[in-house]
Parts: C-alpha cells; sequence; structure tokens
C-alpha cells in the first residue's frame, strides 16, 4: 500500500508527534482534501488508503501531456510505484523522456509493449500468500494475458505463467495440474470457444477468473462467442471479466492472494 499525506499525518498523531486537535484542523481545513484538480483530471491520493492498492492510469484515449500531469501528481502526492495500462509506444516514450527531464528523474520506468503497460518505480516485494497462476490458451492471446500477469505482480503477488495450454490440445495444460491445484486464484485467458475456463475451473480449488480475449474468426463477434460461453460455464467458482480485461482480472487474482 502506498503512502499518503494523511496516512503520515495519522502515524504521526500515534507517535505523540502532532497533536489530534492539530490534525483536525489540518482536515478540516481542506489541506488533505485527498486530490489533485487539474481541470481535466483529479488524481486519487487516497485511494491506496481506502483501497489497498493506489490509483492506475487508463491510458487509452489520454494524450501523452495528460498522462505526465497525472504521473507528476501522484508522484508529488507520495506515491512509490504507479501502473500506467493500455498506452502506446509513443506515449510511453514520451512519459519516460518527461520523467527523465524533471524532478523524479532516476525513477525505474519499464515499458512492456506487448501488455501495453508503463511501470513506474519497480515492482514491488512479494506479499501474496501463495501465488496467481495465468493460464492463456495460445500465443495470440499474450497481450491479454502479459495484462494480467503484470498487473498482478505490480500489485505484490507472486505470478506463475502457464502459457499456450488452450484445450485443443489438453494434454499441454494436464501437464501443468499440480500448479493449477496450487494456486491462491487463477486467471483464464481464451478466445475463440472461450472453453478453457470451464477446463481449469474443474480442477482448481481456488477462484477461476475468466477473461474472454478478442481473438478469434468472424463468428467469435469480437470475443463476445467467448464471453458468453464463460458466463455460462458449468464450472463451480468461475467469474468473468469483460472482454481483453487483462487489467481486471490480474487486479482480483491479486485481490484474492492478499485477502484482509
Amino acid at each position: 500500500m502506498e503512502r499518503s499525506e494523511l496516512q503520515e499525518l495519522f502515524e504521526g498523531v500515534a507517535r505523540g508527534e502532532v497533536a489530534p486537535a492539530e490534525a483536525t484542523a489540518r482536515v478540516a481545513s481542506g489541506e488533505l482534501e485527498g486530490f489533485v484538480d487539474l481541470g481535466f483530471a483529479k488524481p486519487d491520493l487516497q485511494r491506496g488508503v481506502r483501497q489497498g492498492v493506489s490509483e492506475v492510469i487508463y491510458g487509452a484515449g489520454k494524450s501523452a501531456e495528460q498522462i505526465c500531469a497525472i504521473v507528476d501528481a501522484l508522484l508529488d502526492g507520495g506515491e512509490e510505484r504507479i501502473l500506467v495500462t493500455r498506452v502506446d509506444e509513443a506515449k510511453a516514450y514520451a512519459l519516460e523522456a518527461h520523467l527523465a527531464e524533471g524532478d523524479h528523474a532516476g525513477l525505474p520506468f519499464e515499458y512492456h509493449p506487448d501488455a501495453r503497460l508503463a511501470l513506474l518505480g519497480g515492482l514491488p516485494p512479494v506479499t501474496g500468500n501463495g501465488y496467481v497462476a495465468i493460464c492463456c490458451a495460445g500465443t495470440s492471446d499474450l497481450y491479454c494475458a502479459e495484462e494480467a500477469a503484470l498487473t498482478a505482480r505490480m500489485m505484490g503477488s507472486r505470478v506463475v505463467r502457464l502459457y499456450d495450454v488452450g484445450v485443443a490440445g489438453i494434454h499441454r495444460l494436464l501437464a501443468h495440474v499440480e500448479e493449477i491445484q496450487n494456486a491462491t486464484a487463477i486467471v483464464a485467458i481464451a478466445g475463440m470457444e472461450g472453453a478453457l475456463a470451464s477446463v481449469v475451473g474443474g480442477l482448481a480449488a481456488c477462484p477461476v477468473i475468466a477473461c474472454p480475449t478478442s481473438v478469434g474468426y468472424g463468428a467469435s463477434f469480437g470475443g463476445v462467442a467467448a464471453l458468453l460461453a464463460m458466463l455460462n460455464s458449468c464450472a463451480s467458482g468461475v467469474s468473468v471479466v469483460n472482454i481483453d480485461n487483462g487489467f481486471g482480472a490480474g487486479y482480483q487474482a491479486a485481490l484474492i492472494d492478499h485477502p484482509r
């Protein structure tokens, strides 16, 4: 969980360094309102305190300049690590150049083009109870699988990748039964007919988050066929996120791996 000014204030009260009356006055003054108003966006500086995970930036539809301004606000507000999703190479490299020239020069920066993710501040230590298994049906689905895997890892989960284990060659999946049965949470990613989620759900004792992808021929309807198949799974314990939402699947799996 990232630190915030509010958390630091409360810790100061607990240590006896800040009087309760002073803390009350600072909160009442609006000094610690919890967000920064940039006009086009209001970055949330207290999300990590409320939810355990700081704000994630959705890069699609935002300009490079807007992303840079939001990143600056979060870093200035005390965030140590930031995840930017659905960001293309041009925006990612603009962000990297911006960070290198500004007040946050030297901050670790990684861009993963397959997943379209930018990771700022480096990966956190592993803090989960076990591990998240990412089961990916085919190589064509890796863009979504890597988004899920990197999201879960950025949230402190250990990640085990089981790739190209689709039902067209089910022996490839059955070679990983032990990893499936010992996982804390599983993300099952598939396009085409989306059958992988049901098969994994029948092998696993943990929650399975099914993520349909838009991979497939015409009658797959851009992932709708896989989505409907996953929603109609006969396996117990399978829940479903939206088409191509690797981020949401990885996030949910990491929450399961970190019970409060």
